[in-house]
């Protein structure tokens, strides 16, 4: 499965060399690792962003965001984010700082 290049370079200028990303292929695109957990990632051309169970509800109240589910089984904090919802440089930035920040909540890898 393809995903947009474009979009994940995007996030890579946005993340600007941090030392504490590294980037993984995984889910059929590619994913940006905060201390070895996942914060944002994308999925053909959407954006995958991890806002941990708390933030699940708020974050799906926002325009085009959707339950990530690859299985069948709704992943509880983790959401999709349409390409198209992410066009604008401040709108993917701020789901990359929301993503990157649950992600640094959680204990390294």
């Amino acid at each position: 499965m393809a995903y947009d290049e474009g979009l994940a370079e995007r996030i890579r200028e946005w993340l600007g060399g941090d030392p504490d990303i590294t980037e993984k292929h995984m889910f059929g695109g590619i994913a940006f690792l905060c201390r070895g957990d996942m914060a944002v990632g994308v999925t053909d051309g959407d954006l995958l962003v991890r806002v941990g169970p708390d933030a699940t509800d708020a974050a799906l109240a926002r325009p085009g965001t959707r339950v990530f589910d690859m299985t069948g089984r709704p992943m509880r904090g983790w959401i999709v984010v349409a390409g198209e919802a992410v066009a604008e440089d401040a709108e993917l930035a701020g789901w990359i700082d929301e993503g990157r920040a649950f992600s640094a909540s959680l204990p390294p890898k």
